[in-house]
C-alpha cells in the first residue's frame, strides 16, 4: 500500500487499507467499524463508496484504527477535510497543510506540476544530475547526460525545477535538491505518468545495445500465473522498489543517474484454465 501522503482521497485510502488488510486476513466491514468504535457495521463502507462523509468527530478514531501516528494522523484528517469541503478557498487551505505535512517529512507529492515535470526524461535526470555537478554550466551537464540533450534545454528544465520547488540554487550555478525524493499522485495526471513510463521504456529497451553489460542490469522471466498469483508478485515488486530508494538513500557522494524500470506485462489473453476433476 502506497503511504498515506500519497492520497488526495481519503475515500480511497480507506478502501485501499481494507483491500490490504483483507488480503492478509479475515478482515471485514465490520471489524473496521468495530475497530474504529461505530456500532453501524456498515459505515465505514458507506463512506468508502462516497454514500456518507466522515465527520470531524469520528475522523481521528479511523485514523488511530488504520494504524496512523504521527504527522500520518494530521495529513488524514487534513485530507478528510479537503475531501468534504464545499468552497474552493477552503478546499486550497486544507490541500496546502497536506502539501505542507509532506514536505516537513522529506516526500514530495506531485500535482499542479506533474504534467511539466513528467513531460520528458529531462527534468528528472537534471534534478538528479545537478546538484552532482556545483558550479556547472548547462551545457556541462548536457555532455554529462547519456541522451542527446542541449545546453539550452537544460537551462529551461534547470528553471522550470527551480521554480517548482524541485531544486533550489544555493549560490551561482549551484544547486540542491529541495526532497529527497519525488513521488507521482494517482489522482493527478496520470497521462503525465504514463508519458514518462513509455518515455523511460523506451530508454530501457536502447540501453540493451548502447551499454556494456557491465554498466547495466536487464533481466525477465516468462511465466504463467493467475490473478492471486500476479497480485502477489505486484505487492512484492512494489516492497523490492521501496528498498531500492532506501538504499540510494543512504548513499554519500554521488557520482551517477540510473534509471530503473519494474515491469510485468501480459503476453498472453486470458485463457480458460483446466478444471480438476
Amino acid at each position: 500500500m502506497e503511504p498515506i501522503v500519497e492520497y488526495n482521497d481519503y475515500r480511497a485510502y480507506m478502501a485501499d487499507f481494507y483491500e490490504e488488510r483483507k488480503r492478509t486476513s479475515a478482515f471485514t466491514w465490520r471489524e473496521f467499524a468495530k475497530i474504529a468504535g461505530f456500532t453501524s457495521p456498515s459505515y465505514l463502507k458507506l463512506v468508502c463508496d462516497g454514500k456518507s462523509n466522515l465527520s470531524r468527530v469520528n475522523m481521528n478514531r479511523v485514523a488511530v484504527a488504520m494504524g496512523l501516528v504521527g504527522y500520518e494522523i494530521d495529513y488524514f484528517e487534513a485530507m478528510v477535510n479537503f475531501g468534504n469541503a464545499q468552497k474552493d478557498d477552503v478546499k486550497k487551505a486544507y490541500l496546502d497543510k497536506m502539501m505542507a505535512i509532506s514536505v516537513a517529512n522529506k516526500i514530495r507529492v506531485v500535482d499542479e506540476d506533474a504534467f511539466e515535470y513528467y513531460e520528458s526524461w529531462k527534468n528528472p535526470v537534471v534534478r538528479e544530475l545537478a546538484p552532482m555537478m556545483p558550479g556547472s554550466m548547462p551545457g556541462e551537464i548536457a555532455k554529462a547526460c547519456t541522451q542527446e540533450v542541449s545546453a539550452l534545454e537544460v537551462r529551461n528544465s534547470l528553471k522550470f525545477l527551480e521554480k517548482a520547488g524541485f531544486l533550489k540554487q544555493t549560490a551561482e550555478n549551484v544547486y540542491e535538491q529541495t526532497e529527497k525524493s519525488v513521488t507521482g499522485s494517482k489522482e493527478a495526471f496520470p497521462f503525465a505518468i504514463r508519458m514518462m513510463h513509455r518515455e523511460m521504456g523506451h530508454l530501457g529497451v536502447e540501453s540493451v545495445d548502447r551499454f556494456s553489460s557491465d554498466e547495466r542490469n536487464v533481466s525477465g522471466v516468462t511465466l504463467g500465473v493467475n490473478r492471486e498469483g500476479y497480485e502477489e508478485i505486484v505487492k512484492e515488486l512494489d516492497v523490492c522498489r521501496k528498498k531500492i530508494i532506501s538504499i540510494a538513500a543512504k548513499c554519500g557522494k554521488l557520482d551517477q543517474v540510473y534509471r530503473l524500470n519494474l515491469q510485468f506485462f501480459p503476453l498472453s489473453k486470458k485463457v480458460k484454465g483446466q478444471t480438476e476433476e
